[in-house]
């Protein structure tokens, strides 16, 4: 698969800033914890290069092979913690808007484990992920993950 462009080299000062928020967003709760919302809304959309990128991260955070094999299927796999479950929960609902406006039964799953703060951070950080995804598929993008390290070091 050929990329279609590269939005870095197309726009390089809004893509610079692009990076700094989805570093703020990334750093603004537990890494495991946003590796995980990374990887499921990446799975979600089909997003090879994203998923590719954080499940290498997600190692690197030290996440284990079972969790990252279980994570489509996190309501049948007792191994995440009721906060993550919360997490996921919220994940879905937000990348899978075009199915209808979240439940209130995901909503307060997000309220019972998450201070309203880190409920605005956990959200910001679902609409990053749902924007590289949309970046990188409609793009066909395709970076690995020690030169996504180097752009972030520049950014």
């Amino acid at each position: 698969m050929t990329a279609r462009l590269d939005p870095y080299a197309a726009a390089p000062q809004l893509m610079k800033q692009w990076m700094a928020v989805s570093l703020a967003a990334g750093a603004s709760l537990e890494p495991q914890l946003i590796e995980l919302v990374k990887i499921r809304a990446s799975q979600i959309n089909a997003c090879a290069n994203c998923l590719n990128m954080h499940t290498v991260e997600a190692r690197a955070q030290g996440e284990t092979e079972q969790r990252l094999h279980l994570l489509s299927a996190w309501r049948e796999a007792p191994c995440y913690t009721d906060r993550e479950r919360a997490a996921l929960a919220w994940t879905e609902a937000l990348t899978r808007l075009s199915d209808g406006p979240p439940h209130d039964e995901a909503y307060d799953a997000l309220a019972a484990k998450f201070g309203k703060d880190e409920q605005v951070k956990l959200t910001v950080m679902i609409n990053v992920i749902n924007g590289w995804n949309r970046l990188a598929v409609g793009f066909r993008l395709w970076m690995e993950p020690e030169a996504v390290k180097t752009l972030q070091a520049v950014g």
